[in-house]
């Protein structure tokens, strides 16, 4: 398909550009989205305003801000973590926070459940994972048919198993673990269907119930992962945890507060590199109104509308 070449033949070309010089188009690219309308600064500044109650009016616009940056840097590297090729790939860790933690979790024989989420480089820390182990992963379909081809080709080429989000792709996870291979999701998105509300940096947020039943009947330990930007396009530093949360707790809705606490104590290490343009909290209980409909932008940053 048409589009599909196109987009390949883009990220093929931001690929031979330097990491240095991606960042630095990010920054510029977040500066302008920060100072014109638009619903990516909307979303970004509501997340902002509902986590980080906080900060001053001054501090959630510089966070917002910088998330924003991440956000366009997040984008522009991907032709660089996608299709240089691996060993130039896996060269842009700098630094390992935690290998140790990692290398005793999969030598004790048992897997390994990698919680990854939105924050950082994911799709960098897939690679350097799947260097490491046997990994298997699971992902939701994009809403574009045709960009799924263009995604799963260049996530698979560091051997990593790719599984879509369908029963059959759930038992594969599952296998996996019992094979005492890697399992990663990244499970901070709202599910479609099955899901509990938990809370998220203080928020109702839908979460997924599936990685506390992966967690309770695969027996493995469990890690929080994210491959944090380093400043200037320098490459990227790697950090592994060793969640000690219930997030196998045979009650689905401890089970995924648990799982939110261990995202959200990640995501406080490194926050404006968190995908604070995603809607994570525009589903919400029975009467509750959709947050992001709440507030309206005025004078700099944000007025509620009611």
């Amino acid at each position: 398909m048409f589009r599909a070449r196109l987009v390949d033949c883009l990220l093929r070309l931001t690929a031979r550009l330097p990491l240095p010089l991606l960042y630095a188009a990010g920054g510029a690219l977040g500066r302008l989205a920060d100072r014109i309308p638009n619903d990516a600064r909307h979303i970004t500044r509501v997340n902002v305003e509902l986590c980080f109650p906080e900060l001053d009016e001054a501090g959630k616009r510089r966070l917002a801000r910088r998330a924003l940056a991440a956000s366009a840097r997040n984008l522009l590297e991907l032709g660089a973590l996608w299709h240089r090729p691996l060993p130039r790939t896996r060269a842009l860790v700098r630094e390992v926070d935690g290998a140790g933690v990692f290398d005793d979790a999969l030598a004790e024989g048992r897997g390994v459940l990698i919680i990854a989420p939105h924050l950082g480089a994911w799709e960098l820390l897939q690679a350097w994972v799947a260097a490491r182990a046997s990994l298997h992963a699971l992902y939701r379909p994009p809403r574009q048919q045709w960009l799924e081809g263009v995604i799963t080709r260049a996530r698979s080429r560091t051997g990593a198993r790719m599984w879509p989000a369908r029963p059959s792709g759930i038992r594969a996870l599952f296998k996996a673990l019992r094979a005492g291979e890697a399992v990663g999701i990244l499970p901070d998105q709202q599910p479609p269907g099955e899901g509990v509300f938990a809370p998220f940096f203080g928020q109702p947020a839908k979460t997924m119930t599936l990685f506390g039943k992966l967690a309770a009947r695969g027996n493995a330990p469990v890690l929080v992962g994210w491959a944090e930007r380093l400043p200037g396009g320098r490459g990227y530093r790697v950090h592994w945890r060793r969640v000690q949360k219930p997030v196998a707790d045979p009650d689905p809705q401890r089970a995924a507060e648990a799982l939110n606490d261990a995202i959200e104590a990640a995501v406080r290490e490194c926050p404006e590199q968190y995908l604070w343009t995603y809607r994570r909290f525009s589903r919400q209980p029975q009467g509750v109104r959709n947050p992001y409909k709440c507030f309206a932008s005025r004078g700099g940053w944000l007025v509620r509308r009611d």
